[in-house]
Order: structure tokens, then C-alpha cells, then sequence
């Protein structure tokens, strides 16, 4: 699934070698039993392996990045994920050195459910919502977050 606005859909090419690499790591590792952490994949791509519980939308903070694209696939649980422009969002607060800004609750966004198995492309225009529970169920999630360099 793409999801965004008609502005950036032919900003980026995601089949580019860097997004491949990324699609075929993540099909060709068993994720879920992998052990958290970093992983490079190639040349400005890497995963992040992780492990969490949900948590209620309230507690959910939406972010961006600014010189990566975020893949975030879910390799175990559901998890609900916001999704707004940044153009729409509020700054709160930014770690630049961590590449990581986030942002008040737009007042404008999507709400897309993601099941084992599931991805979703972020690029640095657009800002998430990640982690906060399906159906107000909290439950542990096994998710991969790919970095790819812009």
C-alpha cells in the first residue's frame, strides 16, 4: 500500500535499488525470530529490529525524519499507525541529531491498520503515528523499521 498526497507520489522512485534492498531483506529474514537490534543492509539502508506493546492512541506521538524514509513492517501483532502531511503538523519538538521531529496531533490524519506481514513507506514529507493500539487492544508487536538514505 502507498498512501500520500498527489504532490509527492512522483517525488521518489520506491522500486529504486536502495527500496529493493530493503523489500528483499525483509522477505528473505524470519524477523520474528531474530534478535533486536541494528542490521545494515547496504549502502545507506539499514533495519532495526524491535520489540514493544502498543500503547493508546493518546500516548502516540507523530513524528518524521528529514534524511531517512521509514519502512516500517510489522512481523508479529497488529498495530493501528496515524498518518498526516508534516505540512499539516505543528512542531513540538525536534532531535535533529537523531533525525527524529515530533509534532502535535494534526487536527487532519489516517488512521491505518497494519497486521503481521504488513508494511508501510514513509517518506520525510509525511509524518507518523506508530506503535498505538488496533481496536484499543494493546498487545505485544515484533516490527522492523527500515531506514533508507534519501
Amino acid at each position: 500500500m502507498l498512501a500520500t498526497s498527489i504532490d509527492l507520489v512522483s517525488k521518489y522512485d520506491y522500486l529504486s535499488e536502495k527500496f529493493s534492498a530493503a523489500y528483499k531483506w525483509l522477505a528473505e529474514h524470519d524477523i520474528k525470530n531474530m534478535e533486536d537490534g541494528k542490521y545494515v543492509i547496504t549502502d545507506g539502508v539499514f533495519a532495526m529490529v524491535q520489540r514493544y506493546e502498543t500503547i493508546d492512541f493518546s500516548e502516540a506521538r507523530f513524528e518524521s525524519h528529514k534524511e531517512y524514509f521509514d519502512i516500517q513492517y510489522i512481523a508479529d501483532g497488529k498495530e493501528s499507525f496515524g498518518m498526516a502531511l508534516v505540512k499539516d503538523c505543528k512542531l513540538n519538538e525536534s532531535v535533529p541529531d537523531n533525525d527524529v521531529y515530533f509534532y502535535d496531533t494534526p487536527e487532519f490524519f489516517t488512521k491505518v491498520n497494519l497486521k503481521a506481514g504488513d508494511l508501510i513507506v514513509v517518506p520525510p514529507e509525511e509524518a507518523h503515528q506508530p506503535r498505538a493500539c488496533y481496536n484499543n487492544e494493546k498487545m505485544a508487536v515484533v516490527k522492523v523499521v527500515v531506514k533508507v538514505k534519501i
